[in-house]
């Protein structure tokens, strides 16, 4: 029954409880919905294979190169031997473990900040990048620098102060590592998993032989990136100097030994940690053809790697592909062709993190507040629906709620006369002492 009717508003009992739990229902229903929408495609089907051929699925080593010389013995726990340009992987070991990067992630650093920072754009360095855990490239605080000095830094002595002053000039450490781990599922880096721009060990943070080669390959197609990991050596500012002084700078030299020792070498990247040990990517031009050999948890990554190159120069021909780093095959018109032994779905889940799309952060928000706005016009619409049924004068708007403080002053309110007074006033006789009954006592009493 309607609780009141009065200058033609309704107001309506709450929801019961049956309508309450239909509407949490139908909005956990759409909320799935949604969320189902916005993830794409869904996860790889664990029969399909891995990223880049069923080959690479092994843990141990993987080549098939009849009459060719032995592969070298290296001591790093995986590796991958590929052609740079057309993507074929040639040999491997374990291409898909799970390892700690250690500075070679910084590849994907520059992967990500690259397209988003001007090397002419001047940063003020902050106590947190001058004082960064691990190896440095000398940056002082309050001091400025120009993000085409801080990538050198990068490469050349793989400063973590510089990888942190980029985070920084980039927005920020979360910001970046965010970037780093889109810019990685993009290119199908699906083994990757990013914690801080430097690559120093931290829980969970983890790359892959294969997923190393796919980055650095991206990489060298940027002529800024080539231009960075073939540099020997640059000035590097120092500290700011007082008034009237021209500020000094001092040479940094590159820690690439195979860029200064293995001839056609060009880069790309060294690193090491107690807990990683030596890891090394690195890539090299002879006779026309450019290879790229990466090498993870080895006592003596450069060299590890200067073997395998020489291996893949001197055996190329001979050694049939067992692989592809075409990870994410190119769109064509309407539809995804595999350039490689196997298409997965582990490919198309890439491919869609790296579509024109919005990220998830952006997305599942949306999503809730289009859920909570479902919802709300179905209580609406509900509650008009029930006043029109119940109402014996047919669709009435439904009344909002009055404020407190006017619910309060009605509560206390005088109610009003049953009827308006009348205009016309009464007359009242007075009775005298006539007008008393036989034998009453008249008088004052005391």
């Amino acid at each position: 029954m309607l609780a009141s009717h009065r200058s033609g508003t309704v107001s309506l009992p709450s929801m019961t409880a049956r309508e309450r739990y239909a509407g949490g229902l139908g909005a956990l229903v759409l909320t799935a919905a949604l969320l189902a929408a916005t993830a794409g495609p869904a996860a790889a089907d664990p029969g399909a294979g891995p990223v880049g051929g069923p080959a690479l699925a092994s843990t141990g080593l993987v080549v098939d190169a009849p009459g060719s010389q032995p592969l070298p013995k290296v001591n790093a726990a995986a590796y991958l031997l590929a052609d740079l340009t057309t993507g074929e992987v040639l040999a491997a070991k374990d291409p898909h473990g799970h390892l700690r990067p250690a500075s070679t992630l910084k590849v994907l650093t520059a992967m990500a900040l690259l397209p988003r920072l001007d090397p002419g754009t001047v940063y003020t360095a902050q106590w947190a990048d001058a004082n960064a855990e691990g190896s440095r490239a000398g940056i002082v605080p309050d001091a400025t620098y120009t993000v085409g000095q801080l990538f050198q830094a990068l490469f050349l002595v793989s400063g973590n102060d510089a990888a942190s002053a980029l985070a920084h000039a980039a927005g920020g450490v979360p910001q970046t590592v965010a970037a780093m781990q889109s810019t990685a599922r993009s290119l199908g880096a699906l083994d990757t998993t990013v914690r801080n721009p430097s690559g120093l060990d931290a829980p969970g943070q983890y790359t892959s032989a294969y997923d190393l080669a796919v980055i650095a390959r991206a990489a060298m197609a940027r002529a800024d990136f080539r231009a960075y990991v073939t540099t020997v050596k640059a000035q590097f500012p120092g500290k700011m100097p007082q008034a009237g002084h021209v500020r000094k700078t001092f040479q940094i030299y590159t820690q690439d030994r195979l860029l200064l020792n293995y001839p056609g070498a060009i880069g790309i990247k060294t690193g090491f940690t107690t807990k990683a040990r030596g890891t090394f990517v690195g890539a090299a031009s002879r006779g026309g053809h450019t290879l790229i050999a990466t090498v993870l948890h080895s006592g003596t990554g450069w060299e590890d790697s200067a073997a395998l190159l020489t291996w893949g120069f001197h055996n190329r021909t001979l050694a049939r592909p067992v692989g592809t780093l075409q990870a994410v095959a190119p769109a064509t018109t309407g539809t995804s062709v595999a350039a490689g032994p196997v298409r997965t779905a582990q490919h198309q889940v890439a491919a869609a993190g790296a579509g024109g799309g919005l990220p998830w952060w952006v997305t599942v928000p949306l999503g809730a507040l289009l859920v909570l706005v479902l919802l709300r016009a179905r209580v609406l619409l509900v509650r008009r629906r029930r006043a029109a049924r119940r109402s014996p004068y047919g669709r009435l708007p439904v009344a909002r709620r009055a404020p407190r403080r006017e619910r309060l002053s009605s509560r206390s309110a005088i109610p009003a006369p049953a009827a308006a007074p009348s205009a016309t006033p009464r007359t009242v006789r007075v009775l005298g002492p006539e007008d008393a009954p036989p034998g009453a006592v008249t008088g004052t009493g005391s």
